[in-house]
């Protein structure tokens, strides 16, 4: 991916840009507009978001490009968000507002030292109870789970691996979201 253009801005200002499918997302009140992802992170955003839907007791499952409202100057556009039917994250006209109960993000050259940095301490600070890394070359995905505000590191999951998530109430086995593309 090539490198991102980035502004300076709030979360007013960034509801009143046009809309767009382009990816953009206001991270410490910078713009930051990227390229479209590559076509392996499509897959696997997909497969996540299928898996997650046969999975989720309620509520229901979000992919980017979906505004996150967290506070005025954070509004990240998460891979892929579930919402419980009781949760803090409300539903709104123009997206999501407050932390949604899962996050997971695929990792990318251009993305990740932000996933595992800013987005990551965002996603902490602001009370996203479970949050998953996948990385697609190496074909793993690490979950962490809030505890007392601060993220835990639960494992670390390989593709033919599976593990109980306490958001979800279940098991999650990753063969699928693997797969050979």
């Amino acid at each position: 991916m090539s490198d991102q253009t980035t502004i300076r801005m709030t979360a007013a200002e960034y509801f009143k840009l046009p809309e767009s499918t382009q990816f953009e997302e206001l991270l410490d009140g910078e713009l930051i507009v990227s390229p479209p992802p590559l076509l392996n992170h499509q897959r696997l955003v997909l497969r996540l978001a299928t898996l997650l839907q046969s999975l989720i007791p309620d509520g229901e499952v979000f992919i980017a490009p979906v505004a996150l409202y967290l506070d005025e100057h954070n509004v990240p556009e998460p891979d892929v968000a579930w919402v419980a039917h009781e949760s803090q994250c409300q539903l709104t006209r123009t997206g999501l507002q407050g932390p949604p109960d899962l996050i997971v993000e695929v990792l990318s050259a251009s993305t990740a030292r932000r996933d595992r940095g800013e987005k990551f301490d965002l996603y902490e600070k602001h009370g996203v109870r479970e949050y998953w890394l996948v990385d697609p070359e190496g074909q793993y995905l690490e979950v962490y789970t809030l505890d007392h505000h601060t993220y835990r590191r639960q494992g670390v999951y390989g593709p033919q691996s599976s593990f109980d998530s306490a958001v979800l109430g279940c098991s999650v086995a990753l063969q699928a979201i693997f797969q050979a593309s």
